[in-house]
């Protein structure tokens, strides 16, 4: 029998509380029982049931529904310990919005005491008082960066004169591409006070014409200029210390979709060549004709498919070039529509030899060009030798009406040159279609995923090593490799290290290409494609950190709430999951992390004097299912690298159709835990984690695409690469928030930030004035990839 309610006591705030348990209840058991039904949790719907009893008992203005509500809490706390331990995100996930619902329930609650005619409520408002602290100290903890890997990281070792950067030359600093700077006048203790020296736009806005343009570049120094390359391959010569347009050639290259340019590459015709060391022929001088231009040149491959030389003084086309300072590409490549080949990397001058690879369009049919590899005089422009991954003894273009070998793995990815050796090496893709491997060819498995190392001069190829067979997955190798000197059993040996898509760190020695740390061929399960080539088992790093790869389960699942985290939950438990290969078939799978990495083409940065690599990652699962194809179904357009989010894309030539997205809440939030993107130091002497620490805010993104203006530092997904410098910093901007960041290497502290227009996929790089001796950090900014504004930004800062 219920007390009578005072006639001075409201009703609402009873009925707000019953709300409240109710908009819990209800959902928690519906799709608690679904979940439960699946084999997940049961947590929500025994939370859900208690949830219900306890609206219906407050609902009836019985007391005992509060006591039983507050039960359900303690319970949902001690679950959510057993569940996730003390990481903060999670445990956000799983109590933040019970504990807004506990604090109205606690304030309802002398309301209800009231209406029982007890006056004692003072203990009531003191639990309301200590759920407000509770939530503010969440609230609090949200703008914190946490779950960092804590540790010490490389000291300061002051640059030699005589060693310090006198230009940055290539695509990754040095032909080696260390994305190192051995200079220090911006360092840890005056980095803080970098301001912006000067800003240039390009004219080239990112999207501005729908044609999938992005700017992921990396700019090149050489004395008083910078280089710069547009989405549309258009070349500019800046002064390095001004940012004043010195030159430009408008290359206008287009196709139908994607559109970039990461980089471009640089000759200087007076510049001694080395010798190499393994006894191979030496690399020939070469001269440039008298009077003709073109004694320093740039080259630049073009999405259209050229290779162009472009005067560094002048911006000229260079004579004597090609054709005109132009090599066609689209030579013995048979057809290709446009889009299906295209380059987006830079090309590697290797020697007197420039080297260009190409992008294949991925999951769009079987018939596709061929992945083939060339390498052309730096000066003439003729073609020295072709590499064929499907007919590799034979290094001439094909004859008149014949092609390259169709549908190879080709080499997207920026490459690598040791001088020393005369080797090229290049981080090769898979052949198409990505996910469908019914037809590959013995030389489609023995190049796919795989480094290669090339002879500069002949093409002739040294050795290959495979890190994913049979791919699957498009785990190719996304990122130029970094030649360091590795410390094996007290001795340095000169090794290749890569980053990839999967996760894992491949530490290679450079001679002969076998593995300097330990690699376990680990079992893996087959999938349900008839006749599909399945390997049994895949290589995995072991020897070596194995960066945002973990094995997910069920509690790894996270939503900004508990509503979307169980419905990630379920979509888990739907999936089949088995780990990092989990090879795609007819049913539902989950892939993570998915083909967009792990790793992927930013690249890794490599301290060589302390012996420290940096390398940022992202988290990104992808569902997978393949469908039967349907009768004249359309051929895919080969512009979206992912063909994520698309529906059934056909795979030409097969029998099947692919289905893949990213694996979203319904708030379009990762469904696994935070970070979704980190900064890592590796000490290269004991192979571990040194620091690691979140990278990014949701700051200009959030859920359902809203931004949310807020810092929330839970680490972002990564594109784009990083530069580490002698004086102890680590910058990145490839974050989906608008800022530049320098990291202290010691400690992975965040000590710099600086706010940029639009969001950037570019590569910082920097460089010491020659005319001034001032220190310039630069980077473009054109757009962060999940972004939609876009700009034209090229930005560098400096000490005031």
């Amino acid at each position: 029998m219920t007390t009578p309610q005072p006639p001075n006591t409201s009703r609402w705030p009873i009925w707000l509380a019953v709300l409240g348990m109710l908009i819990f209840a209800l959902p928690f058991i519906g799709l608690g029982a679904y979940l439960a039904g699946l084999g997940g949790s049961w947590y929500f719907l025994l939370a859900g049931v208690g949830f219900l009893v306890s609206a219906v008992l407050t609902a009836r203005r019985r007391l005992e529904g509060f006591w039983l509500f507050a039960l359900v809490i303690i319970c949902s706390v001690i679950w959510a310990l057993v569940d996730v331990g003390l990481q903060f995100w999670p445990l956000i996930s799983r109590l933040f919005a019970l504990g807004v619902l506990s604090l109205v329930v606690a304030l309802v609650y002398p309301t209800a005491l009231r209406a029982h005619g007890k006056a004692h409520i003072a203990g009531s408002y003191s639990v309301a008082g200590v759920l407000f602290l509770a939530l503010i100290g969440g609230f609090w903890g949200m703008f914190q960066p946490h779950n960092p890997v804590n540790g010490q990281g490389p000291g300061l070792t002051s640059v030699d004169p005589a060693l310090a950067q006198k230009n940055w030359q290539s695509y990754g600093n040095d032909a080696g591409g260390s994305r190192f700077a051995a200079l220090d006048q911006i360092n840890r203790s005056n980095v803080s006070k970098l301001v912006p020296a000067w800003t240039y736009h390009t004219g080239d806005v990112a999207l501005s014409d729908g044609n999938g343009a992005e700017d992921q570049l990396t700019p090149l120094q050489i004395g008083n200029k910078v280089f710069i390359c547009t989405p549309h391959n258009n070349v500019i010569a800046l002064d390095a210390d001004t940012g004043k347009e010195l030159w430009r050639h408008d290359t206008n290259a287009k196709t139908k979709l994607w559109q970039r340019c990461r980089g471009m590459a640089y000759f200087d015709a007076s510049t001694p060549l080395i010798q190499p060391s393994d006894g191979s022929t030496p690399v020939p001088a070469v001269a440039v004709a008298a009077g003709a231009n073109c004694q320093r040149r740039l080259f630049t491959n073009t999405i259209d498919s050229r290779l162009i030389a472009v005067d560094a003084d002048t911006g000229a086309l260079c004579q004597g070039f090609g054709v005109n300072g132009e090599v066609i590409l689209k030579d013995g490549m048979g057809d290709m529509p446009d889009s299906y080949y295209s380059l987006s990397s830079p090309p590697q001058v290797a020697g007197t030899t420039v080297v260009v690879g190409g992008r294949i369009a991925d999951n769009v049919q079987t018939d596709m060009p061929g992945g083939v590899i060339r390498g052309f005089d730096v000066v003439t422009g003729a073609m020295r030798w072709a590499f064929d991954p499907g007919n590799p003894t034979d290094r001439a273009a094909p004859d008149s009406g014949k092609t390259y070998v169709r549908s190879t793995p080709n080499n997207w990815a920026p490459m690598t040159y040791d001088p020393s050796s005369n080797t090229i090496f290049l981080p090769m893709g898979s052949s198409s279609t990505d996910i469908y491997g019914v037809e590959r060819t013995a030389l489609n498995h023995k190049y796919g995923a795989s480094v290669l190392a090339l002879n500069a001069t002949t093409g002739e190829e040294k050795w290959v090593y495979q890190t994913v067979h049979n791919d699957l997955w498009d785990f190719d190798l996304p990122m130029q490799p970094s030649l360091v000197d590795f410390p094996v059993e007290g001795k340095s040996v000169p090794a290749v290290v890569i980053g990839t898509k999967a996760g894992q760190i491949f530490v290679l020695d450079r001679a002969t290409g076998k593995p300097l740390t330990h690699v376990e061929e680990v079992p893996v399960k087959a999938a349900d494609i008839p006749n599909e080539q399945y390997s049994l088992t895949q290589p995995k790093s072991l020897g070596m950190p194995q960066i945002g790869a973990p094995t997910l389960t069920e509690s790894d699942m996270w939503g900004a709430t508990p509503f979307d985290q169980m419905l990630c939950r379920i979509s888990f438990k739907q999936m089949r999951y088995e780990g990092l290969f989990t090879a795609p078939g007819t049913d539902l799978s989950l892939s993570f992390p998915g083909s967009l990495g792990g790793m992927n083409w930013g690249g890794l940065s490599f301290d060589p004097v302390h012996g420290y690599i940096f390398a940022n990652d992202m988290r990104l699962g992808l569902w997978v299912k393949m469908t039967p194809q349907e009768k004249n179904a359309p051929t895919a357009s080969g512009g979206e690298a992912l063909n994520t989010g698309m529906g059934a894309v056909p795979l030409k030539g097969t029998p099947y159709s692919v289905n893949k997205n990213r694996f979203l809440s319904i708030a379009g939030i990762p469904c696994q835990a935070p970070p979704f993107g980190t900064l890592t130091a590796i000490d290269m002497k004991t192979r571990q984690i040194a620091w690691q620490v979140p990278v990014g805010t949701v700051q200009d993104t959030g859920p359902l695409g809203v931004k949310m203006h807020l810092p929330l530092p839970i680490g972002m997904p990564t594109l784009g690469g990083t530069l580490s410098t002698q004086g102890g910093l680590v910058f990145i901007a490839g974050t989906q928030d608008y800022y530049l960041r320098a990291y202290n290497t010691a400690d992975g502290s965040e000590i710099w930030k600086a706010r940029l227009p639009v969001g950037s996929q570019g590569g910082p790089m920097t460089y010491v004035s020659p005319k001034t001796g001032k220190q310039y950090v630069v980077i473009t900014a054109g757009g962060a990839r999940q972004s939609p504004d876009r700009g034209d930004y090229v930005i560098a800062y400096a000490l005031p």
